[in-house]
């Protein structure tokens, strides 16, 4: 299990590295240095460009990163992954122009699709079936791993008198990537990889010895190696790389995009993108206007949000992926209801009343720290699991597509709106929250309690997200035959 941990943690990496540059620029940009050299803004449309083209580049990635994680496996798609990464930092963190520090975002971004379709699909595979949801949504958490080291490395850098304060922040970015790189040759494939590609000698030896303590005959082997078989096909539409259609062709698949796609949007526009890209702009707004002390409010919060994240994919498998969603995407309503109407009070350059902009502040955080428990662990860990295994790469390329276009909103968008209507904006999260609490209400399903394989019955039935209500239950029988039904039956 030492080793199976192990594993994970070398794809973990994975978001690390993705948090590390969420983080990272949105310091960055509040740099008096990057400015100067650059002749850049705190916001504005060149701001919102070299934000949005690693969005971009993350985009364009995304219709890659599937063939390359059905190809050659998932280790190898990772290992692709963060060499891409490693050469985008190359470029970026010693770029003397705007048009090459905005080339080595580009290739950052492209290489960063990989990964986040290689790793979290890694993780759910080969996780432990006991085990998968906390696994699984402890994946995501580790985007504030890299988000803290990010944070925490600007608020010292911003000491040093020169532009090496913002460039030396920017080739850290390839320890992770690094890690990935040299960890990924000693990780197996994992068994429905294996499966999937006829080698199911070597996907029953991983099975048995990270799943069933050594023993080819425990029940859990038996089970994922009886369903692997009947679910997973060898001659599937993974094997072909042009061949998207089984995501788009029958009602149960436009049911399973619907909950990714869904997922994928909702986890980008619920407000987050403000706080994470722009939490410096927004305390400036609400009067806090050092660039030190936005910064360490800009720290402080990654942390809070990491320990936060922590706990909540623990609660994924104990209130469930549907209760935990709703619950926090309700309560955004609320905080955001509140943030408006203290920046609205207390937001102008006029204003001298320190306690209104704490309290504005204070709701910042609120706002995170639910984000951080509700939303962060589920981000990988639920489109995975609605996915079937012959549509999960291209499946997550699609999700990640989604992600990113949600973001290329976020980062060019909000920055360029931002300079004309201000707080004003924040009434369009509230109106879009109160639209996902309904939406999340009626079609998403519950995953909790389920193999992979067993989650695909959830999907062929009439209305899946009552047949997702349902409790499912494996017996073992006297001569070690696994059976299973839905609770009804007995």
């Amino acid at each position: 299990m030492f080793k199976l941990y192990f594993f994970l943690f070398i794809a973990f990496l994975n978001s690390c590295i993705n948090g590390y540059d969420g983080s990272l620029m949105g310091g960055i940009n509040a740099m008096q240095y990057y400015q100067r050299y650059f002749n850049m803004r705190t916001v504005g449309e060149e701001t919102g460009l070299v934000f949005s083209v690693y969005t971009i580049g993350n985009i364009v990635g995304s219709f890659f990163c599937g063939p390359f994680t059905d190809w050659w496996g998932r280790r190898w798609g990772m290992f692709i992954g963060a060499s891409i990464i490693i050469a985008g930092t190359c470029v970026q963190a010693p770029s003397t122009s705007r048009y090459m520090f905005v080339g080595g975002r580009f290739i950052l971004g492209f290489g960063v699709a990989t990964c986040a379709t290689a790793g979290p699909s890694y993780v759910a595979e080969m996780a432990h079936p006991a085990w998968r949801g906390t696994l699984t949504g402890l994946y995501n958490t580790f985007w504030f791993v890299g988000g803290i080291p990010a944070t925490w490395t600007l608020y010292g850098t911003q000491y040093i008198n020169s532009d090496l304060s913002w460039r030396l922040p920017l080739w850290f970015q390839a320890i992770a990537a690094g890690m990935v790189l040299l960890g990924c040759l000693f990780c197996p494939e994992t068994p429905r990889w294996l499966v999937s590609n006829d080698h199911h000698e070597e996907a029953i030896r991983v099975m048995a010895r990270y799943h069933g303590e050594g023993d080819r005959n425990s029940p859990i082997v038996l089970l994922t190696y009886k369903e692997m078989i009947e679910e997973i096909a060898t001659e599937g539409s993974d094997k072909r790389w042009w061949d998207y259609k089984d995501l788009f062709n029958s009602k149960s698949a436009w049911w399973r995009l619907s909950c990714v796609g869904g997922m994928a949007f909702f986890s980008q526009w619920s407000g987050n993108g403000a706080v994470s890209y722009f939490l410096p702009v927004l305390l400036n707004q609400i009067g806090v206007k050092s660039e030190r002390t936005q910064l360490l409010y800009n720290a402080i919060l990654n942390v809070i949000s990491f320990v936060m994240a922590t706990i909540g994919a623990r609660f994924v498998d104990r209130l469930g992926r549907r209760a935990v969603l709703l619950i926090g995407t309700s309560l955004f309503v609320v905080w955001w209801s509140v943030i408006t109407t203290l920046t609205a009070l207390y937001g102008e350059k006029e204003n001298d009343n320190t306690y209104g902009s704490r309290s504005a502040i204070a709701f910042i955080y609120i706002f995170g720290i639910t984000y951080s428990f509700s939303y962060t662990p589920l981000q990988a860990l639920y489109p995975v699991e609605c996915l079937a295994y012959e549509t999960r790469a291209k499946g997550m390329g699609m999700y990640n597509l989604f992600v990113n276009i949600a973001m290329f909103f976020n980062t060019y968008a909000i920055p360029t709106v931002w300079e004309r209507i201000k707080w004003r904006f924040y009434f369009v999260y509230i109106a879009w929250d109160v639209f996902e609490t309904v939406f999340i209400y009626f079609f998403f399903v519950e995953t909790k309690g389920r193999t992979l394989e067993e989650i695909n019955e959830i999907f062929v039935a009439p209305y899946p997200k009552q047949k997702s209500m349902q409790k499912h239950i494996v017996v073992v029988t006297d001569r070690g035959i696994l059976d299973k039904g839905l609770e009804e039956q007995y």
